[in-house]
């Protein structure tokens, strides 16, 4: 055992004479023997390495084996020494952590009675590699005041390792400090950890100071800093350090190319990502997985999605992060089918799918609503223990909620042992898009009593719910704490704020927003754009989006949707032509069934109704009943009886219970003195069991909202209600509207348009809803 030992002490130093004896006597290193190197110089290695700008691994190793020159010279009489015991405890120390028996190997360490360096710091690495920062800087602190230790600038490293992995800026400060205080910092291996540390801790300023003051740097310094810039969203500061590392002739490795990489793909620097691609070919590093997982990202990211399935193609090897990576692609670029045979030649090629590969399909069905596969996938979640995972468990909230399942998405949130920004943002855009604005409200108190501070996802989504069932108070109160939490300059909450106002009734509130701010995106001209043409204000909203390309900006097919619909208000045919040919001519966008709905209700209210029914025929959609419904009405203003009975036609072979429908027709012919027709279409509504959905109503008084629906009895002051309800409802207000075609469904719709506003209420803020009902 003591001859093992020697030959491995006497390899160790065997591979660090050269280099010191070379540094500290070269005159003398070719005949020198490793007994007087030990005697005389090794005193002095410790002093000489921490002093030192340059970091070392021999030195290292030469500190673990040799304490001190009489323990090392005793080796040969003892088997019982010192360095033998350690030695091989030591070893077996290492193998327990690195095999993840960090339990085993905490008892081990707790019972030995001499510990040298190597030992503290295997452990405090061993902490470290498992996410325990606080245990791991518990023992560094032990180590940095034990008398018979003496600190090195590798356990320095590993404990500022541990500051930046839990964001410990306090302890990282101190050990910078520290670090300055003894010259340790001018090892590249602190150098390298502070710079880590400060970037991690979002401190990118002090991150790149401590980079440019270092004597040395290596590959790892350099991968440093552009990691943490890139993660810090400095990509373009991020190529800037890489071109410099280029131009130093420092060497890089495949993650220096993979980091660079990424940040061309978060620039959309296509060209410069070529290069990159370039130079990793010719050093054959586009083999490598990582390497070519991010050349696939960056492609797809620029655009070039045929060139990121190529490579993919092209792989002799596909892990788990390749697959992910085209399948993340596909559904973010809305081809979900695509993603999903993809995903199925992923389970036969029984690669098994991450976290990540889950998150990313599971949100393909959420985008198509395709519940039963959705379903069966968070089954699976179940079984492999994946449920905990905050991408996994944030996409099953949004498939449930997107397809109507609240109750699921709760139960979801409720169960989830942690919970992120992108949780609660989750499930409150869920109930706010679903019109559940009270559960929306709920949760956002919530969020704000128990969990993190509200982002401008969460507050944009209530935002919106206040905007949608037009509860103005509620939507001032949220901009107050938009203006006291500083987000009211962020661009999604400015557009909802815009929206919220318009829709509540406020333009005026709406437009001095969108004029106090500066608007640099697209989305707040838009909501400005639709706020007008909601309003019938169309000279506004026309004007407004000619000043669109002279601020720079480029309108999209929602803004488009805007100015259509001020167009149609206005009865502007020949402008509206103008706008819907220019999507495809000037911008390049290809109308939707929206954008033609927009015309087909320009055509209609401008009595084009021959054109309207063209329109709708030739249009290179599938007809639904939305722009029959369009027709069908513009067919009853105008008296068209034979283009509304086609029309009907229409709608009622989509949905043949269309209560609406049936009653539309039947009123036109009632209109034309064709009684017969009327009454076979209202004999067929009672042969079916068709009844009209009867409109409904709600309105606010002093923070109390109260909801009505036509027969509805459920009001505690019903009573009251009725007889200020018959009273409006009398013959000669019926008279006065100018009606002569109405039924008692009719009577019933008309009874609750005018919800009660009791006197002693006059005073107070009403926010009153309609809504009838539609096939």
């Amino acid at each position: 055992m003591v001859a093992t030992v020697e030959a491995t002490e006497s390899a160790a130093l065997n591979r660090c004479l050269p280099l010191f004896l070379h540094r500290r006597c070269p005159e003398r290193h070719e005949n020198m023997n490793i007994t007087y190197f030990v005697e005389t110089e090794l005193p002095h290695v410790r002093r000489f390495y921490t002093a030192s700008s340059i970091a070392f691994n021999e030195p290292r190793a030469l500190q673990g084996l040799v304490q001190n020159k009489e323990q090392f010279t005793q080796t040969s009489t003892s088997s019982n020494a010192y360095p033998v015991n350690v030695l091989e405890v030591n070893r077996k120390l290492k193998e327990l952590v690195k095999t993840g028996h960090l339990k085993d190997a905490r008892q081990m360490f707790d019972g030995l009675s001499q510990r040298n360096v190597v030992s503290w710091t295997t452990m405090i690495s061993g902490y470290v590699n498992a996410s325990d920062s606080s245990e791991a800087l518990k023992l560094f602190y032990k180590v940095w005041v034990e008398p018979d230790l003496a600190m090195d600038d590798f356990a320095l490293s590993i404990a500022l390792k541990a500051c930046g992995l839990h964001l410990n800026e306090k302890h990282g400060e101190i050990l910078h400090g520290y670090s300055v205080k003894t010259g340790f910092v001018n090892s590249v291996f602190v150098g390298s950890a502070l710079l880590d540390m400060y970037m991690k801790t979002c401190r990118v300023w002090e991150g790149c100071r401590v980079f440019e003051e270092m004597p040395l740097r290596n590959v790892v310094s350099w991968t440093a800093i552009i990691t943490g810039l890139v993660h810090a969203g400095c990509n373009a500061e991020a190529l800037r350090y890489f071109s410099e590392m280029l131009r130093s002739g420092e060497e890089y490795d495949s993650y220096t190319f993979a980091i660079a990489l990424k940040a061309c793909a978060n620039t959309g620097a296509l060209n410069y990502g070529r290069e990159i691609h370039t130079q990793a070919t010719k050093r054959d590093l586009d083999a490598c997985s990582f390497v070519a997982n991010t050349l696939v990202t960056m492609y797809n990211k620029c655009g070039k999605v045929l060139y990121g399935l190529r490579l993919f193609e092209k792989m002799m090897t596909r892990d788990v992060v390749s697959w992910t990576t085209v399948i993340t692609t596909y559904v973010q670029m809305g081809q979900e089918n695509h993603a999903f045979q993809l995903f199925l030649q992923m389970r036969e090629s029984e690669v098994c799918p991450n976290e990540y590969t889950l998150a990313a399909i599971i949100s393909a069905c959420a985008n198509t609503a395709r519940m039963e596969w959705g379903e069966q996938l968070h089954a699976h979640v179940l079984i492999v223990g994946l449920l905990d995972t905050l991408s996994v468990a944030n996409s099953i909230m949004t498939l449930y909620s997107r397809c109507g399942q609240f109750n699921s998405a709760s139960t979801v949130f409720h169960g989830m042992s942690r919970r992120d920004i992108v949780s609660w943002s989750t499930i409150i855009a869920g109930y706010s898009q679903g019109g559940l604005g009270e559960e929306a409200f709920k949760y956002l108190s919530w969020m704000r009593k128990d969990g993190p501070k509200p982002t401008e996802f969460a507050l944009a989504s209530v935002l919106s719910v206040c905007g949608n069932m037009a509860i103005l108070e509620q939507g001032k109160q949220l901009h107050a704490h938009v203006l006291s939490v500083g987000l009211e300059h962020r661009a999604m909450v400015r557009s909802s704020l815009i929206n919220m106002y318009a829709k509540c009734g406020s333009i005026q509130e709406a437009s001095r927003i969108f004029n106090w701010t500066e608007n640099d995106d697209i989305v707040s001209w838009t909501a400005m754009v639709n706020g007008y043409a909601e309003h019938g204000h169309s000279k506004e909203a026309i004007d407004l989006f000619e000043k669109i390309p002279m601020v720079g900006l480029r309108p999209d097919s929602v803004t488009f949707i805007g100015v259509l619909t001020a167009c149609s208000h206005a009865g502007l045919v020949d402008h509206g032509y103008h706008y819907f040919n220019s999507m495809s001519e000037e911008y390049g966008i290809n109308p939707s069934k929206e954008h033609y709905g927009c015309i087909i209700d320009l055509l209609c209210r401008a009595g084009q109704l021959s054109d309207a029914e063209h329109m709708i025929t030739s249009m290179p959609f599938t007809r639904d009943d939305v722009v029959w419904s369009t027709l069908l009405r513009a067919c009853r203003l105008h008296g068209d009886v034979d283009r509304a009975r086609r029309a009907a036609e229409q709608i009622l072979l989509l949905d043949p219970n269309c209560a609406g429908t049936l009653i539309t027709i039947a009123n036109i012919y009632s209109a034309k003195g064709r009684w017969k027709e009327a009454a076979d279409v209202r004999r067929l509504m009672r042969s079916k069991g068709v009844i009209k959905e009867p409109g409904w109503s709600w309105i606010k008084i002093k923070d109390q909202v109260s909801a009505f629906v036509a027969g509805d009895r459920l009001h505690p002051e019903w009573e009251d209600i009725y007889a200020i309800l018959h009273l409006l409802a009398s013959r000669e207000a019926i008279q006065e509207m100018g009606s002569l075609e109405y039924d008692v469904d009719d009577l019933q719709k008309f009874e609750f348009s005018f919800p009660i506003l009791q006197a002693s209420h006059i005073e107070c803020d009403l926010s009153l809803r309609l809504s009838s009902g539609s096939c």
